[in-house]
């Protein structure tokens, strides 16, 4: 039976079975020693000739190379202890080697943090990228604080709903990927950018309380530190005011800090709120770094940004959301928005969470009233045809006894990335795309061939553009 490295200081005196990479090759004649790595760990084998077939085969193994190692865990003498290894005390004398698969000499280092690689060269083999600690530590990491926060809004009531990821194209602010219907042709799909709509009609639904780790698709130009394809932790309350949503977002925020990451200091518990009038005006952002010593790392400044205004000019001039369309003015602009006036000054109900200078994460309670979504439709110059196209579905659903709802998405990667101390969120996405959306592993975007194209009913204009 397999034996994880992890488990080796346990079973001193034992004969194990270990699999994994080998990390690194060293041969002092006599002695040949072998760092083994799986998913769990590192430990020092030594090949002795008095076990020929094995050390003979030792001789031979190159870094990368798959093996199944059968040995006998000993204790390391005092002085040859490592304390800075977890199995820094141990090793194992290797008594059989069985080559599981051989390895071409890698293309990068992986073995190094992977920083001053080239970025393109590390997406390209990202197979291999993912091997490094420090990336196993990240998507590991990932992976623990995922479940953390997965059970701890079942325990809070909420129900985990998966959302659809063919739908239709919402005005998010962002361009929709779109996917063409075969057997309804000249129609499209779209990739969600976030689950809003669907989040509210499942309180339209009934189910209360609802969250789920989503996929979101935006098609934007090249911005910096964004991604095609990212994560939201997205969560949505009914029969609730905006403090209830902060509430246990923030609980949600503290516990997995302390759980995960007690080596962080989170500067400010509750956090501090600011208007959306006092960073601008203070800090020049909605998304306020307020740490009090920007050189420490493992300092988490949180604060939560309120009062935002609920709609700004487009370059045409005309009103749009600064959020989201779905947003509810507070109480006391309620009227303004019914009577469509002072548009300038309505306030809504968004709430947004800033860590160190990023947003991590907003919502807002909604527009349960369908007479007020529309009104918030029509400050945008929306008709009514355009209306009924567009949001005919979320104004009927209104119609039918909605309760008052709210609710919150998390950026998870960017959150992610900054638990990490990571300078991107490529660094924490198992399968990151280029700054430019490209997949350098797995070639993508790609040419499609011309016989899916004449399927599903679509020609290409093929001119370049330049």
């Amino acid at each position: 039976m397999r034996t994880y490295i992890k488990d080796l200081a346990g079973k001193v005196g034992e004969e194990v079975v270990v699999k994994g990479w080998v990390d690194i090759r060293r041969d002092h004649g006599k002695l040949i020693f072998i760092d083994l790595r799986d998913m769990s760990g590192k430990v020092q084998m030594v090949a002795l000739p008095n076990h020929k077939e094995a050390h003979e085969l030792a001789n031979t193994v190159r870094p990368e190379w798959v093996l199944e190692v059968s040995g006998k865990v000993n204790a390391r003498p005092e002085k040859m202890i490592n304390k800075d290894e977890v199995n820094g005390a141990v090793e194992i004398e290797v008594l059989n080697i069985v080559v599981l698969n051989e390895a071409q000499t890698p293309p990068l280092d992986v073995r190094s943090d992977g920083k001053d690689i080239n970025e393109e060269v590390r997406l390209t083999y990202r197979y291999l990228d993912l091997r490094r600690p420090r990336m196993q530590k990240n998507i590991r990491n990932r992976s623990l604080v995922m479940t953390y926060v997965r059970n701890f809004f079942t325990a809070e009531g909420f129900t985990e709903v998966e959302t659809p990821n063919l739908t239709t194209a919402t005005a998010e602010g962002s361009r929709d990927f779109i996917v063409p219907s075969r057997v309804m042709p000249g129609n499209f799909y779209a990739l969600p950018q976030s689950p809003q709509q669907y989040k509210q009609l499942l309180m339209a639904a009934g189910m209360e309380k609802y969250f789920q780790f989503a996929r979101c698709y935006r098609d934007e130009d090249s911005r910096g530190d964004r991604q095609p394809e990212f994560t939201q932790m997205d969560m949505e309350m009914s029969f609730v005011k905006r403090e209830d949503v902060m509430d246990v977002n923030e609980r949600a925020l503290i516990a997995l800090v302390q759980k995960y990451y007690p080596e962080k200091k989170i500067q400010a518990i509750p956090f501090p709120r600011l208007t959306y009038k006092e960073a601008m005006e203070k800090y020049g952002c909605d998304k306020p770094d307020i740490r009090e010593d920007k050189n420490n790392p493992d300092l988490l400044a949180f604060c939560w940004v309120v009062d935002f205004p609920m709609f700004e000019k487009t370059d045409k001039g005309d009103w749009t959301f600064t959020h989201n369309p779905f947003s509810s003015p507070t109480p006391e602009s309620m009227p303004d928005l019914m009577e469509k006036k002072n548009i300038e000054n309505i306030l809504t109900t968004q709430y947004d969470v800033a860590l160190n200078g990023y947003e991590v994460g907003g919502g807002s309670i909604r527009n349960h009233r369908p007479e007020a979504l529309r009104k918030v439709l029509e400050i945008m110059n929306f008709n009514d045809e355009k209306i009924e196209r567009e949001y005919g579905h979320m104004l009927k659903s209104f119609s039918f006894g909605v309760p008052p709802h709210g609710g919150m998405a998390w950026g998870f990667d960017r959150l992610m990335m900054l638990l990490q101390n990571e300078p991107n969120i490529r660094e924490v996405i198992a399968f990151a795309k280029t700054g430019e959306g490209a997949d350098l592993m797995m070639r993508a975007p790609g040419i499609i061939k011309d016989e899916q194209l004449l399927e599903l009913g679509i020609s290409v204009n093929k001119k370049i553009k330049k």
